[in-house]
């Protein structure tokens, strides 16, 4: 049994990161505009180096919880097992999680600004005027907005194998990411787990809804999934 999880803000908000389009949101502190685009970047580079080093600590004082800890176990318990995330920071790879397709960058590294996939680490504060090992300047490595999302396609790849694709903590409004459902097999089960009751839209009829936060509803639906595989 092949099993995708896709993962949104919502599994890291439990761990008290700021989710960005709640009413109270980091958008509704920061204008888009101003820090996450690549317009911004060429105005202010300053304040996009200032604005992710803020989140970069915030993430270093976070723990996972306990959705990321169910998943990392379902990953152990079920081979080939796969985690795809919107989400930047490495919450999914501190609870023991491999191998994690990140859609929209990672808080934890810096890229070049030649070629978007070719990173270097980052545990701390990132000093504007760095240079990567290509001489290009560093950026965070974060996907803006307007920006390609470059594995994206991979992605696709792995929904496009699922038996059992799980979403999780992700409202679905933010694409191409939104749009991985549509690569699920016709016969994938998909699992919904969100306290509200999410419009789905055409995909309705195939969902499984749980209707719980991250944290109560992703550690039960892991222990079903384990026993469904043979898993321990």
């Amino acid at each position: 049994m092949k099993i995708v999880v896709f993962t949104g803000a919502g599994v890291s908000a439990e761990s008290g990161l700021g989710t960005f389009r709640d009413s109270d949101g980091l958008w509704e502190k920061y204008r888009v505009e101003d820090v996450c685009t690549h317009e911004a970047w060429l105005r202010n580079p300053e304040l996009c180096v200032s604005f992710y080093n803020a989140r970069r600590r915030d993430t270093l004082a976070a723990k996972p919880n306990a959705a990321h800890l169910a998943i990392a176990k379902l990953q152990k318990a079920v081979a080939g097992t796969r985690v795809i995330t919107q989400n930047v920071d490495d919450l999914h790879e501190r609870a023991g999680s491999t191998d994690v397709v990140h859609l929209h960058g990672e808080l934890m590294k810096l890229r070049s600004s030649i070629d978007e996939t070719d990173t270097v680490p980052c545990l701390g504060d990132q000093h504007y005027g760095d240079r990567h090992p290509d001489g290009s300047l560093l950026r965070p490595y974060i996907v803006f907005f307007g920006e390609g999302v470059p594995y994206f396609p991979l992605a696709c790849e792995i929904a496009a194998e699922a038996d059992v694709l799980v979403v999780v903590g992700t409202s679905l409004n933010v694409y191409p990411a939104a749009s991985l459902l549509q690569y699920a097999p016709g016969n994938a089960k998909i699992y919904v787990i969100d306290p509200g009751h999410p419009e789905m839209g055409y995909y309705r009829d195939r969902i499984t809804f749980i209707q719980e936060k991250a944290s109560v509803g992703v550690p039960q639906l892991v222990e079903q999934l384990i026993q469904q595989a043979g898993g321990k």
